[in-house]
């Protein structure tokens, strides 16, 4: 891991290749990319994952709101000193990464988006609905365990192994962190996205839609609806991988990167 401006992250690649820059969901961190990003280096891309702050190996720098995560990944940009970026997001990776690239078109060269949403009339899931309420969420973050973490990711993720539940439950390990993901859902209104309606579509960037067949969290329809919006974007459904889509089939996320970004200019 290296780290820049108190934001961990890992690479793959040559130093002076392009970037892709790959931002993880919730409760997760770039751990999760570690199957992928030599398939991203493969393309001619230099793979860079970041630890949102909160998560993983980078601390908390609250507060941990949408839009403060949002600025996190323009300080890192910045203080990096990237080019344009082929961005690779998941869950609230997607969130986060897809606001920024809207706010910064001029930053981005491709898109990979996977197991997210970007619309103003989206709903959250239970577990978001549990965090999002006040006394709810303190009480399921204060009860929460490595434990019962791990029971959790695996029932969504059955390959979920001791070495991810440990690096996922980082984020839960001590009170600022906690305090933060309260922070990020309870910032986390749709409606917020009703000046981006549009945008994503305008980018006019090679755009590939990578998604599980059976995401019960961020449903393959939503898939589809990116896809409808976005001109001539790629789908992609990875048949039997769930909402952990890089956890339950690295092999063929990683193949379907390295072919989506070996045919992108700058790679």
């Amino acid at each position: 891991m290296r780290h820049h401006g108190g934001i961990a992250y890992r690479e793959a690649g040559q130093p002076d290749a392009p970037v892709a820059l790959l931002l993880h969901g919730y409760p997760e961190s770039s751990h999760m990319w570690r199957g992928v990003i030599s398939s991203v280096a493969a393309a001619g891309w230099r793979a860079l994952a970041p630890d949102l702050p909160g998560f993983g190996d980078s601390p908390a720098d609250g507060p941990g709101t949408w839009e403060r995560q949002v600025e996190a990944v323009d300080r890192l940009h910045s203080g990096l000193g990237l080019g344009p970026v082929a961005l690779i997001v998941h869950d609230w990776g997607g969130l986060i990464g897809l606001r920024w690239a809207c706010d910064h078109p001029e930053k981005v060269a491709a898109l990979v988006i996977s197991s997210t949403g970007f619309f103003p009339d989206g709903k959250w899931h239970g577990m978001a609905r549990a965090l999002r309420t006040e006394g709810t969420g303190e009480e399921l973050l204060a009860n929460m365990s490595r434990d019962a973490l791990g029971e959790v990711l695996r029932q969504a993720s059955p390959s979920m192994d001791d070495e991810s539940v440990d690096e996922y439950w980082k984020a839960f390990s001590d009170p600022d962190n906690r305090r933060g993901q309260l922070e990020l859902y309870r910032s986390g209104d749709f409606e917020k996205l009703q000046p981006y309606e549009g945008r994503l579509a305008s980018l006019g960037v090679p755009t590939l839609v990578l998604w599980g067949e059976n995401d019960p969290f961020a449903p393959v329809a939503g898939a589809r609806r990116l896809h409808d919006e976005i001109p001539d974007s790629e789908l992609v459904v990875i048949d039997g991988a769930g909402h952990f889509v890089v956890e339950d089939d690295p092999e063929r996320y990683g193949a379907e990167l390295e072919r989506f970004l070996s045919g992108v200019a700058g790679g």
